[in-house]
């Protein structure tokens, strides 16, 4: 998603050093205080390599590396600064690690280095000295094998055959060579001009193993110093190449400039190998080109490379070099390309080979630039010959200095890098994959950077004055300047923000006419009553980018106690400044934050165990406190940095820097499968696989590009897909977090819940289709065509109008289709889109996103099947229940069955049981009867205790009768469950049904068990008896201390203790269903003491501490308290546990996310008269809200065209009651006797309104019939009315107003009528 496209490591100052690899070839230079590490052909960064990674101490310092050396046999880089030397290993897994180090006496500053097969040559300001390799104590240590005293050495180089040194230096005009085994100086060999280069020779077709020396002299001039015959340790000139030498005649005619050159020997084993390459692979064996290379190839020249001023480069070869005695050396020009093939004269020139084989690579420095040579064309004279494949910056001033932060422009599009010393502008170019370096400055202490990094603005403490760096420079003079930033502006340029250091706000604008001129606009205090505590800019990544440029938030201010504000500019307002939000996070002490174009707000807060991130978003209200993202960091990842970006849908990501890494976040889609973070990292950014040292800063740019400084380093990651299994990172953060297809099972999933089967079945038939085609033609790629929004805004019906079938004659049968049509949903095609989905998922979606697909499709086949007379809950509990246990066989299927061929993998997890929110909808349905025979098909018509559990039955069963038949079936499948049919297994349910005749027969059959004799013993008794149940109660407490939990709560409810039977399902089975099922069969009523105590003991603080409105609502309403059932689904937890008689203390997070409270919620706040005075005590405001909240929801899912339908469709009718205006008349019998409720019209669309709660009633207004004596009139309980103005409002004043009056009917008593 995010690779490195770019890095920007300093230009090299000197000679460069080479490492020839099997498959590519590196070159390397030192930069400040590293090694960068570069690939030759590319110029691509492989490694840099940082001094301070073996001398710590030296990080701080203000020292370079001076000297940079290489073995290539042992694949070992040797650094020196000042006295300190250290070297690399390159490992067999192609990393680089520490392999030694040496540091000499102090002020011994090293000069130059070679390396060579385990020898180390340092010169340094007091001589020479050669180390040899040793291991000591199992580390690998560097012993001096010889000092002397010389002049001070400026290069020194090893002999191919290790024998001699040869060495120059900047005081003499010699070459001098040493022996490297004593250290005697062997030879001087003086040159007319000093000498700046020398390089060995050996050749392995020379009879004699003695290389010979070339040496590069100032003037460019090459000299050729081969072995004396009788004297093989000396040498002597055999030949020498100037530039007269090798154009004699063209030379004669430059000018002084253009007589400057540059020289390079080309490695002759380097280039036989090429051109025996070329030539294996020629064609055209009869070219002039191919005949040329052949001569080289079988003369064995020498070729020379020089570059010339006028851009042209000229190839000299010398013949005979290996012959002795080498009498007949000649030297003659090969070839001369045209001018202009380099820009500008290299002061160093290098021929590698390259990793096809049969080309060269060519690299020039400075500027560092790298060439593809072609031999054919390029020994030929041709231009063509050359390639550019990468061309560096130039050097710069102070480019080697550390870099301290990033400054960008609003919309990333220019950048500042703040150095120790000045900085520098750099403009985003290319596509955002490239940067080009602008302006410069040298001292500042605030910096900004506008109009994409075209204009720079500087501001100086000391003088208090703000320069723009324009034509002419523009002046203001502001002073305290603490902190400055640009920000969008509808004027020609970006305005710059200023903040003092009493907190004032300074705005100014950038005039354009005649020239870019600075003006200040205003200078301001925030409208706070305590000044804040930090004050950033928003961040404008985003709407930046908007032409418009609409209203946006500028600022956030953030206060001591952690509120956030986000402010906006405003001229209309005294203080220049309006507030348009406020989020309370309660976070102090915050150590970092920032604020997105989305108004997301993340804080860093210090904490003694690590440091704690959070991610805010800007909509608070009572149903989200603003919290999206909470993540506690170790002591170990200390965040420094935090930058936001935003994609062109608006969704932002988070860059959270540490010391050597960079992650990056975004938000993730809320899912029903799976309960992942609301925000997760999507991609990595990790600079330790190319430099060591911290990171100092990292920033955002256009278009997803993303920068960072390490060292005087600069990495320019953006987005690419390099890899097939990659993705773009805006196209990933968009499929993460953006809306749905149609097609997606959390899309069919709300659809369904919300009634939309018509639509969803749609969808299937045009999935189906789809899929067909790519499925007749695999070269196609799956397309699909988005239904409009227009299909989620109609109705919702939970039925479907099937055609009617065609009959041709009064008894004839329906005429049935010979072929299946596709598209009508049907089993056949249902069937057939399945098998092709195995076959061939969709692509973009996870495993289990497929696997929940195949399920939805299939249930919803189901239920079009099956679903007879089922009401609209009844289906939702049906949708869930079949895909719960469709996906709990899919997981447990075998991957490798022949029908999914593997091709989609089963770690989708296991679900243990329904969610409570699935038990809900069958507990308020009305078809329950049919939900139960259904739950049985599903557990293939043999429920035991596990399978009612994992469904919730005796949650949602109403009727006692059934709730004790349905105990009774789970007894009897509990004992026929085991081939043994072992009756410890259902006791527990027959006792408590109270048939312990029953078991006792049933341990009649078990002889095989060790306990059948006393337990039928035991059974015998009459356990209606006090002393037989002391006995049970016994028996009960000895099983509690043989962990035999099942069994002693059964011998609980043996002994008449349904309350310690009960006791032991909460504590020791951690199973409150099985506790409530105990108590529901044996109380038989839903007002009995233990199912209340459990309630408010276990199920209500269970639903407060785990947030769970949907149990906590089951709860309330099993207690008769249906007002609150109601209020819990809206009102927030602290509020209701605050109204509560029970003791809460634990209440968890608020937790709605769950789109369907608010169909729960719709369904119930009207149904009775306490769920009505519940929902009036919910204010309208609170209701709004609460939509408002579930449509974000919805929006987070990515189901957005179900939240547009949902604040489309929502009716905000409150549960009221008219109540006629008294008038004068007097009432008459019959306006009595007609007298009902009447409802306002909003209501009046409900079937009927259910009275759960009593009112009281005055006084009858008429004389009461005669009342027998055995008859006793009930008393009537009085509830009194709350006060909330918020409720009045509602209309609950009305509504108990209205209900007294109406209830207020004359008793009916049959003794009134004379009857005879």
């Amino acid at each position: 998603m995010l690779d490195l496209l770019k890095t920007f490591t300093g230009s090299p100052v000197g000679a460069l050093h080479q490492l020839v690899l099997p498959h590519v070839t590196l070159i390397l230079y030192p930069s400040a205080d590293t090694v960068v590490i570069l690939d030759a052909s590319t110029l691509d960064l492989v490694r840099v390599l940082t001094f301070g990674e073996i001398y710590p101490g030296t990080q701080h310092l203000n020292q370079t590396i001076s000297c940079v050396a290489v073995d290539s046999a042992m694949k070992v880089i040797v650094a020196s600064m000042d006295t300190h030397i250290a070297a690399w290993l390159l490992s067999g897994n192609n990393t680089w690690r520490i392999h030694s180090s040496i540091s000499l006496q102090d002020s011994d500053s090293v000069t130059t280095l070679d390396c060579r097969s385990g020898l180390l040559s340092v010169g340094s300001q007091n001589g020479l000295s050669v180390y040899t390799l040793i291991l000591e104590n199992d580390l690998l240590t560097w012993s001096k094998k010889w000092e002397a005293r010389v002049a001070t050495p400026s290069l020194a180089k090893f002999a191919p055959t290790l024998a001699f040194i040869a060495t120059i230096s900047h005081h003499d005009d010699l070459v001098r060579l040493y022996s490297t085994t004593s250290g005697r100086l062997v030879q001087d060999i003086p040159h007319p001009r000093p000498v700046t280069d020398l390089m060995w020779r050996f050749s392995q077709a020379s009879r004699s193993g003695d290389p010979a020396l070339y040496t590069i002299t100032s003037d460019s001039t090459l000299r050729i110093f081969l072995p004396v015959i009788d004297a093989p340790h000396r040498l002597q000139l055999h030949a020498s190449l100037d530039l007269f030498s090798s154009l004699p005649f063209i030379a004669a005619k430059l000018g002084s400039h253009s007589r400057k050159s540059t020289v390079m020997w080309l490695d002759k084993e380097v280039v036989r190998r090429t051109i025996k390459a070329v030539l294996a692979s020629a064609t055209e064996d009869a070219s002039l080109q191919v005949k040329r290379l052949r001569e080289i190839d079988e003369e064995g020249w020498d070729l020379f490379i020089r570059a010339l001023g006028d851009g042209s480069m000229l190839v000299s070869a010398v013949a005979n070099i290996d012959r002795r005695p080498p009498t007949l050396i000649r030297q003659f020009a090969l070839s001369h390309t045209s001018s202009n093939v380099l820009s500008q004269l290299p002061s160093h020139l290098y021929l590698f080979p390259h990793p096809n084989g049969t080309s060269l690579i060519m690299v020039t420095s400075a500027p560092l630039t790298t060439f593809e040579v072609s031999p054919l064309a390029f020994f030929d004279g041709q231009s063509t010959g050359l390639y550019l494949n990468a061309k560096g910056l130039d050097r710069f001033p102070h480019e080697e200095s550390k870099i301290r932060r990033l400054v960008r422009t609003p919309a990333g599009r220019g950048v500042a890098v703040v150095r120790v010393d000045g900085g520098e502008v750099w403009r985003v170019i290319e596509g955002e994959s490239q940067l080009a370096r602008g302006r410069r400055w040298s001292n500042a202490d605030h910096v900004v950077v506008l109009d994409g990094g075209k204009l720079l603005a500087t501001y100086s403490s000391e003088t208090s004055v703000l320069t723009l760096h324009s034509e002419p420079i523009s002046t203001l003079t502001i002073l305290s300047i603490t902190d400055l930033f640009s920000a969008p502006s509808k004027t020609a340029h970006e305005c710059i923000v200023g903040l003092t250091s009493d907190s004032s706000i300074v705005y100014i604008h950038i005039e354009s006419k005649p020239n870019p001129t600075l003006r200040l606009h205003s200078k301001n205090n925030l409208p706070l009553a305590q000044p804040p505590k930090v004050i950033i800019p928003v961040d404008p990544m985003s709407w930046s980018r908007d032409s418009s440029l609409e209203e946006h938030d500028t600022l956030l201010s953030i206060s001591d106690d952690g509120e956030l504000s986000f402010w906006i500019a405003d001229d209309g307002t005294p203080s220049g400044w309006r507030c348009t939000g406020k989020v309370k996070t309660g976070r102090k002490k915050f150590a970092l934050a920032s604020c997105s174009s989305a108004k997301k707000s993340v804080l860093v807060v210090q904490l003694p165990d690590g440091q704690e991130l959070t991610i805010w978003d800007s909509k608070e209200s009572e149903f989200a406190s603003g919290l999206e993202h909470r993540r506690i960091f170790s002591t170990s990842e200390h965040i420094n940095d935090l930058d936001w970006t935003s994609t062109p849908d608006n969704q932002s990501i988070l860059a959270v820097g540490f010391t050597h890494h960079v992650e990056l976040l975004c938000q993730q889609r809320k899912t029903y499968f799976n309960d992942d973070p609301a925000w997760a990292i999507c991609w990595k950014v990790d600079i330790r696989n190319y430099i060591s040292c911290p990171i100092r800063d990292s920033i955002w740019l256009a278009n997803g590009s993303f920068l960072i400084a390490g060292g005087h380093q600069l990495f320019l990651f953006g987005q690419t897909a390099l890899q097939k299994d990659q993705e773009p990172l805006f196209q990933y953060v968009a499929r993460h977090n953006g809306p749905l297809e149609d097609y997606h099972p959390q899309m069919l999933l709300q659809c369904l819940l919300w009634g939309k089967v018509e639509l969803v079945k749609q969808i299937i038939v045009a999935l189906s289709l789809a899929v067909r085609a790519i499925y007749e033609d695999p070269t196609q790629d799956f397309h699909w065509n988005a239904f409009p929004v227009e299909q989620y805004l109609r109705g919702q019906y939970m039925t479907s109008n099937k055609p009617s079938k065609r009959y041709n004659f009064l008894f004839s049968t329906p005429q049935e289709n010979s072929l299946p049509d596709e598209t009508v949903f049907s089993r056949h095609m249902v069937e057939t889109l399945i098998e092709q989905l195995e076959t061939r998922p969709l692509p973009h979606l996870t495993p289990n996103e497929h696997a929940c697909l195949l399920v939805l499709i299939q249930t919803t086949l189901e239920i079009e099947e099956q679903r007879r007379a089922l009401d609209a809950n009844g289906l939702r509990y049906v949708i869930s229940m079949r895909s719960f246990y469709i996906l709990n066989r899919r997981v447990t299927s075998d991957p490798s069955s022949p029908r999914s061929n593997g091709a989609i993998p089963r770690s989708t997890g296991w679900r243990e049981r329904l969610r409570y929110r699935d038990m809900v909808w069958a507990f308020h349905s009305e078809s329950q009867g049919l939900l139960l025979s259904t739950s049985t098909a599903a557990c293939s018509g043999r429920m035991l205790w596990s399978d009612a559990r994992a469904l919730g039955v005796f949650i949602w069963l109403n009727s006692v009768e059934s709730l004790r038949a349905h105990m009774e079936v789970i007894a009897r499948n509990e004992y026929m469950a085991g081939d043994n049919r072992d009756p410890t297994a259902c006791s527990l349910f027959y006792f408590a049904l109270g048939k312990v005749k029953l078991v006792h027969g049933l341990w009649k059959q078990a002889a095989w068990h060790k306990e059948q004799a006393i337990m039928l013993k035991f059974l015998a008794n009459d356990f209606t008896q006090p002393k037989q149940k002391t006995a049970a109660l016994k028996n009960a407490y000895a099983l509690l201390g043989k962990q035999r939990f099942e069994y002693a709560a059964a011998f609980f409810l043996l002994g008449g203790s349904l309350k310690d039977a009960v006791h032991v399902c909460l504590r020791h089975l951690s199973d409150f269903q099985l506790a409530i099922a105990l108590a529901r069969v044996v109380e038989g009523s839903l007002g009995g003491p233990v199912l209340r105590d459990i309630l408010h003991n276990t199920v209500i603080p269970t639903a407060f501490r785990e947030g769970n409105r949907w149990l906590g609502s089951w709860a309330f309403w099993m207690l008769n308290r249906r007002d609150f059932a109601v209020r819990i689904l809206v009102t927030p937890l602290r509020d209701i546990a605050d109204a509560l008689d029970i003791q809460v203390i634990e209440i968890g997070e608020p937790h709605y996310d769950d789109p369907s409270l608010a169909l729960l919620f719709s369904q119930l706040r009207s149904k009775t008269l306490q769920t009505a005075r519940g929902t009036s005590e919910i204010s309208g405001r609170s209701e709004f809200n609460f939509v408002l909240q579930i449509a974000r929801v919805f929006c987070k899912m990515g189901c957005h065209a179900l939240a547009l339908d949902l604040v489309r469709s929502w009716s905000f009718e409150r549960p009221s009651i008219s109540v006629p205006a008294p008038t004068e008349h007097p009432p008459t019998p019959y306006a009595t006797l007609r007298r009902s409720l009447a409802l306002d019209p909003k209501l009046r669309r409900r079937s009927s309104i259910m009275i759960d709660m009593d009112i009281a009633s005055p006084a009858p207004t008429r004389k009461v019939s005669p009342e027998r004596s055995l008859v006793r009139a009930p008393t009537q309980e009085t509830i009194k009315e709350e006060g909330d103005l918020l409720a009045r409002k509602a209309g609950l004043g009305s509504l108990l107003k209205s209900a007294k009056q109406d209830v207020r009917v004359p008793e009916f008593n049959m003794d009134s009528f004379s009857f005879v």
